[in-house]
């Protein structure tokens, strides 16, 4: 069994903020699959079961709001007795462009409290899929920003971003850690433009023509 964890905060009143890009990309994956998220108790959360061909996964949004995010993720692996290399941690990150992600391993929590929340309680050694959401504008306050939604022309990025970010799960998920990086960085991959071909060298010793000989009459 594997356990998809979208971080997020409850309620209307955070749906569609650049916080909830973890909910949104659990919300993704339980559209794709025609499943439906049940309230579990126990957990503090709203759970999904995911039945592939590779094992049962679980997809999860906690509802203990961002920063108690832990508590739901190590209620889950002590239940069910996973290593934390089960778990999967999806998360907004403002430091990543919006339409950037970046999946790893292990990392540090990069001053997210809900990662460091996560940390404290199973330590550093889990993956963690960050959905960039960023950057916060000069002058923002970061906290209103990460709780507001994404301007008009940023949405069309933020959806294709969620949309790529279940892919890179359903990945991880499949074909495992190393199959699914494949799907870091933006949107689109930066354009190669070819060079023109370079022009010859100028000879630095101009070639002598030796004079042609005078016609005979």
């Amino acid at each position: 069994m594997r356990v998809i964890l979208g971080i997020g905060n409850p309620g209307r009143e955070y749906a569609g903020t650049r916080h909830n890009l973890g909910f949104a990309v659990v919300d993704a994956l339980v559209a794709r699959q025609r499943l439906t998220l049940g309230r579990e108790k126990r957990f503090q959360a709203e759970v999904a079961t995911w039945e592939t061909p590779t094992g049962r996964v679980l997809l999860v949004k906690p509802l203990t709001f961002v920063n108690r995010s832990g508590e739901t993720a190590q209620a889950l692996l002590a239940f069910y007795q996973l290593p934390v290399t089960d778990l999967l941690v999806v998360v907004d990150d403002i430091h990543l462009a919006t339409g950037h992600l970046r999946l790893r391993g292990e990392g540090s929590a990069g001053g997210h409290n809900g990662l460091r929340d996560i940390e404290a309680r199973l330590g550093a050694s889990y993956a963690r899929l960050r959905c960039g959401c960023g950057p916060v504008p000069a002058g923002a306050e970061q906290i209103a920003f990460v709780l507001g939604g994404f301007h008009p022309n940023e949405r069309a990025d933020a959806d294709a971003m969620v949309g790529k970010a279940a892919d890179a799960a359903d990945a991880w998920v499949r074909d495992g850690l190393t199959v699914a990086c494949r799907f870091n960085g933006p949107l689109v991959a930066p354009v190669q433009v070819p060079r023109p071909p370079r022009a010859p060298a100028a000879l630095s010793t101009p070639i002598s023509v030796p004079p042609s000989a005078p016609e005979k009459p």
